[in-house]
């Protein structure tokens, strides 16, 4: 199942169910279901499957005259924006947090960041981090594996959509795409975690600051990143293919080939990765969401000589999520503000 939010030129907003190239408007027969925030706060509440409810709210609802593929190309040709997937009515309590080092092959672009020396990579933190997790990340059943890293990116504040601008800060030394697999959860009344999808994402980095020093991994990671446009309720995180182009000026400057995600690529388990995140009571708190970047194999700042500019196009995609996800990078503002006492 795959579902998309989407936002007009009067402020309303409504959920799409998608049926192939199709848009079932869902928000028209019911109302009070005018974002997927609700309608999973509603299925959760009810403890029923998202399947089950759908199957009694969907009938006789209209179809969008335009269709998916039309609408993920132009938004603006029908005035609707397309918003992330799943948003909080309070962008304070949507948490964006991700897990690094997960797959194999990942060490090796964190290592060219912090180390020059071919001789002495593997006694870097970060091969150290990945040797634990190919050595304690996939626990048995019913026990607890090594923690991977974990990072903190950010609240609803940050998250942008399909075809939004992501902002490169005047202080930014750089940016760089990290083309993922994302996480959606909402915690239920009862302080447990509820995984209602996963999303295609962009959580864009400023690698060429985290190179400096790996002390400033937590700085880097402070920017806008990009979720949608489509939300899977359904897919097998198993064995997962994305890809990523980046244009300039209409040519593509970067194309990473197939990455390869899921948990059969990658050093921690599904469920390892989602335990040392909500084992934190302050991740618990009933009814807010956390998305969760869980890593990518490869970044194209590994390899390249360019940095990003204003207008340049990253574009993800997979085949086992449907729409890609297509973010034009621009340069913010000088930031102006003054430290007062009082």
């Amino acid at each position: 199942m795959n579902l998309i939010q989407l936002k007009f030129p009067n402020n309303l907003t409504a959920v799409g169910v998608l049926e192939g190239n199709k848009i079932i408007n869902l928000t028209a027969k019911n109302k009070d279901i005018d974002t997927t925030y609700k309608l999973f706060m509603e299925i959760i509440k009810n403890s029923i499957t998202i399947e089950e409810f759908l199957e009694q709210k969907i009938k006789n609802c209209p179809v969008f005259e335009f269709n998916y593929e039309e609408l993920i190309s132009d938004p603006k040709k029908f005035d609707v924006n397309i918003l992330p997937p799943i948003t909080h009515p309070d962008p304070y309590r949507l948490f964006i947090s991700g897990t690094g080092l997960t797959h194999t092959g990942s060490v090796k672009s964190r290592d060219m960041m912090h180390n020059d020396d071919d001789e002495k990579k593997d006694q870097t933190d970060s091969a150290k981090m990945f040797e634990m997790g190919l050595k304690g990340g996939k626990p048995s059943s019913g026990e607890i594996g090594v923690a991977p890293e974990w990072f903190y990116k950010g609240n609803g504040f940050n998250i942008k959509g399909h075809k939004d601008n992501i902002l490169l800060p005047s202080f930014s030394l750089d940016g760089g795409e990290e083309p993922e697999v994302v996480g959606c959860y909402i915690i239920d009344e009862k302080r447990n975690p509820v995984r209602i999808g996963f999303s295609l994402g962009n959580e864009f980095s400023d690698h060429e600051t985290e190179q400096i020093n790996y002390l400033y991994l937590a700085h880097s990671k402070l920017r806008n990143c990009s979720v949608g446009p489509s939300i899977n309720t359904s897919l097998n995180f198993s064995d997962v293919t994305i890809k990523c182009d980046i244009t300039r000026d209409g040519s593509v400057i970067y194309s990473s080939g197939e990455l390869k995600s899921g948990e059969e690529y990658m050093s921690h388990s599904l469920n390892n990765m989602e335990y040392h995140h909500f084992k934190y009571d302050i991740h618990r708190n009933p009814g807010d969401i956390h998305l969760h970047f869980f890593g990518t194999s490869q970044l194209s700042f590994s390899t390249r000589k360019w940095k990003f500019k204003p207008g340049d196009s990253i574009s993800i995609y997979s085949d086992q999520f449907q729409g890609m996800l297509e973010n034009t990078v621009e340069k913010s503002s000088e930031e102006n503000f003054e430290i007062k006492k009082v």
